[in-house]
């Protein structure tokens, strides 16, 4: 691995990625046309794993600016999963019947270069005032269906305790609320954060669960399942969502890996998402046959501890839908199947028992 500077700060612009090794001194201007239009933040603890020796390091690709997200694919869309559509007050979006998202704060610690939020995270105004808080709060309380309040933005954890704390406890008193769950890439991106403090605000609800994002073995440093471990010893349960990227992790081997880890360190594996159409993003989208193979052969070699589902986003608000594959083939006559094995050999399962028989053949 070639040298670089130790790195105390969070890296914000490309001469700051430059000084710090990790972006050729021609490459800063091409790099700041990318930056002009999407955020640019990569935090001590993951420039520190970025290999300035690999042209293809997977955790450069997905932190460092590449020119490439300033083409436009013909699929990609602003709002590629429908936020602004279903949103009925500004900081919610009610997309599911029993569960809403309430995004406090559209800030992170990290901007990860295939954001399906890209757009909006990072910009002015990305912090609900006081009275749209109160209003989006005002919203959940008033609508008894909603048995789940999923806090994502942005990043809900670069709030201070103090803020954390008290969202957390409103929620707390909505009795129709059955659970409340965080999505965070903080642990892995700023684990120093994961303070007692936080957790102590976490765990005032005992609904809560946190959902990291990890995308790559190298991401689970010391310092990052220590986080997870102090909200995993405080009965806050952690689970964790992959997005499937092609040359970051689009091979059995890097997802078998992640997913073992995980579980090794008490964190479920929960979905491998499939890229959304995001602006700019077209380089990292995998074909759906390809994610398809991948859960095969990881289905044939992973317990069911560690297998997530893989899951897609259907453009427009629609919602999310598992997309694995089907091992089961359509139904005969008789009700029987043709079910394929994990290594793709097809064997006949039978139908129910009240299923009509096909006639015998005619003994000769």
């Amino acid at each position: 691995m070639h040298q670089k500077p130790k790195i105390d700060r969070t890296l914000r612009t490309p001469e700051d990625l430059a000084a710090a090794g990790l972006l050729a001194p021609d490459a800063i201007a091409a790099a700041a046309r990318v930056g002009a239009r999407f955020e640019i933040a990569v935090p001590p603890a993951l420039a520190a794993l970025i290999d300035p020796g690999r042209a293809d390091d997977p955790i450069a690709r997905q932190f460092v600016p590449d020119p490439r997200e300033l083409v436009d694919h013909p699929a990609d869309r602003a709002d590629p999963i429908g936020d602004q559509i279903l949103s009925p007050v500004k900081g919610i979006t009610h997309r599911y019947p029993d569960r809403v998202l309430l995004k406090p704060v559209l800030f992170c610690p990290v901007y990860c270069r295939f954001c399906f939020r890209r757009e909006v995270v990072g910009r002015d105004g990305g912090m609900l005032r006081p009275d749209e808080l109160d209003a989006a709060i005002a919203y959940i309380a008033a609508d008894p269906g909603i048995w789940e309040v999923i806090l994502t933005g942005g990043d809900p954890l670069v709030l201070s305790d103090r803020r954390l704390r008290d969202i957390v406890m409103r929620l707390a008193r909505i009795d129709h609320l059955g659970a409340v769950r965080i999505h965070t890439r903080m642990p892995i991106a700023t684990p120093e954060r994961v303070t007692d403090g936080l957790v102590a605000a976490l765990a005032t609800s005992q609904a809560m669960h946190v959902v990291i994002h990890c995308n790559h073995p190298r991401e689970l440093t010391e310092a990052a399942v220590a986080a997870c471990r102090r909200l995993i010893d405080a009965g806050i349960p952690v689970q964790a969502q992959t997005v499937l990227l092609r040359g970051v992790n689009d091979d059995a081997a890097t997802l078998e890996t992640l997913f073992r880890s995980l579980v090794r360190h008490r964190i479920r594996p929960y979905y491998l998402h499939h890229a959304d159409l995001a602006p700019g993003t077209a380089h990292f989208r995998t074909a759906i046959e390809d994610g398809r193979a991948l859960m095969r052969a990881l289905r044939g070699r992973l317990s069911g501890l560690a297998l997530p589902t893989y899951m897609l986003d259907i453009p427009g608000g629609h919602g999310k839908v598992p997309i694995g594959p089907d091992h089961a083939g359509p139904p005969g006559p008789d009700g029987a199947r043709r079910v394929a094995d994990n290594d793709g050999d097809p064997h006949i399962y039978p139908g129910p028992a009240d299923a009509p028989r096909l006639p015998r053949p005619p003994q000769s």
